[in-house]
């Protein structure tokens, strides 16, 4: 197999394969003739700086349409690409140099200089040069299901970011997930929004669409609430992908409207709140169907499209997957997941640490990380349903719940508030979110230690670092 060329090389090359929009405004479209070409070309100037099949190479590159030549490009050579997030800083950058030994590094001209205090002596490919697209083009490469063909790093929150290697059937892999959970058709314009360089997007900013013959908007800016409504509503999106803390966002800003173009909506990388579901239905007309994955398995579970979405559910496990939940903990079967990574022990169970309840019809529902649950005088309590009765109140933009140590109880809920303009902290508003989850859940669950923040501690891929917060009080 080699996704190059079943599913690059065989698309009709009149075909509408990108919408590019850039930081700028430009807008370019791109069919798959011109994708093929390039990122052909591409692997062959690869190939003249010694780059072999196997070879790791690494990407910097924003949401632009280099990027994703640069990523067939490797697929093409039978190289393995690694997807590397702007965000990084020098050090980051030769960690991951030194660990995955990168043969060579395809950059973008913004962030040649980060390559260049990283320290890397090998290769570099600045895009956009037009000189690196007059190369010979590339056959592309028989390859195994198993050989490499993706290194994704894992976000870190729950220790040092670790290399992740998938073969080549993960890409082919992702039918099962962009049929069934992200629900691209052909002849749609679908949009993920997540940054080069994390685990979603590697899976959905192009490879799920194309997969099932649609095109991807690429849009190679910040969010901006505004301006991403304005572009759902300009280009037609009819698949959007987002995580739910930009779906929060947008909700919060009160400037929702119906989209006609817009029929599914999905969600993924950290729990998604029900109120923003029906917040989302309510103004817009579509549900958001919330989604649930790992770096190393690829996405496991999705809210199924045609039944009524259960807001606050991440799902059912994707059709042909096996998931259960064991003593409160999401397990699953590696052989009957073919996005598993090739490192991992494909004959026996694989523990998540995510815990998680199952409900009579089979949906799952998030609760936390096995080792960020709450125990306070007996009783069990997930951050996230604490979360998610915060971020119900208007006053709360974002919010973190963790244990702090307590003589009586053990434990007992700390909640970390960012709090959305115009409020202000007082003592007042602290007294007013503790009576408001108890109304919103059970009130053993309330937090009885209430602090505000102007920002909460993250990964780059934007998860909560609560392991941060608990550092602060232990």
């Amino acid at each position: 197999m080699n996704f190059a060329r079943d599913v690059v090389d065989t698309a009709d090359p009149g075909q509408l394969a990108l919408v590019a929009v850039a930081h700028d405004g430009e807008r370019r479209a791109i069919a798959f003739g011109e994708v093929a070409d390039r990122s052909a070309r591409l692997a062959g100037a690869l190939a003249q700086r010694g780059v072999r099949r196997g070879d790791a190479v690494m990407t910097l590159i924003g949401n632009r349409p280099e990027w994703v030549y640069a990523m067939v490009a490797c697929w093409r050579l039978g190289a393995v690409a690694q997807p590397c997030t702007e965000q990084l800083r020098p050090a980051d950058l030769r960690a991951r140099m030194d660990t995955v030994e990168a043969r060579g590094i395809v950059a973008d001209e913004r962030n040649v200089q980060l390559v260049a205090d990283a320290g890397f002596d090998g290769p570099v490919l600045v895009v956009p040069d037009e000189r690196l697209f007059d190369a010979d083009p590339v056959a592309a490469a028989e390859m195994d299901p198993e050989d490499p063909a993706l290194i994704v790093f894992t976000s870190g929150t729950a220790g040092e970011p670790k290399p992740i290697r998938h073969g080549a059937r993960y890409l082919d892999g992702q039918r099962v997930q962009a049929e069934h959970w992200y629900g691209a058709r052909p002849g749609d314009l679908c949009w993920c929004t997540a940054a080069s360089g994390w685990s979603l997007s590697a899976r959905n900013a192009f490879v799920a669409a194309w997969l099932r013959g649609a095109a991807a908007l690429l849009h190679d800016a910040r969010f901006d609430a505004d301006e991403r409504l304005e572009l759902l509503e300009r280009e037609g999106v009819n698949v959007l992908c987002m995580s739910p803390t930009e779906y929060r966002a947008i909700a919060k800003r009160g400037k929702l409207r119906p989209l006609p173009a817009l029929r599914q909506a999905v969600a993924a990388g950290e729990p998604l709140n029900p109120e923003v579901v029906v917040t989302w239905q309510e103004a817009v007309g579509v549900s958001v169907h919330d989604g649930y994955g790992q770096t190393e398995t690829g996405h496991l579970t999705g809210m199924p499209i045609g039944p009524p979405v259960k807001p606050g559910s991440m799902g059912r496990p994707l059709p042909g997957f096996k998931a259960w939940v064991d003593q409160g903990e999401l397990v699953i079967d590696p052989a009957r997941v073919p996005t598993f990574f090739i490192d991992g022990d494909r004959d026996r169970p694989w523990r998540t640490g995510d815990r998680v309840s199952e409900d009579a019809d089979g949906y799952l529902w998030f609760e936390g990380r096995t080792d960020d649950v709450i125990i306070s005088a007996g009783y069990r309590i997930g951050p996230f349903e604490v979360e998610s009765a915060l971020v119900a109140h208007p006053a709360v933009a974002e919010a973190a719940a963790v244990a702090a140590p307590d003589e009586v109880r053990g434990q007992v809920v700390r909640a970390v508030i960012v709090l959305q303009p115009p409020f202000q902290p007082s003592d007042a508003l602290a007294r007013d979110l503790q009576d408001h989850v108890k109304l919103e859940t059970a009130p053993y669950k309330y937090p009885r230690i209430v602090e505000f923040a102007e920002a909460l501690p993250k990964t780059p891929s934007g998860k909560i670092r609560r392991a941060a917060l608990r550092e602060g009080v232990e």
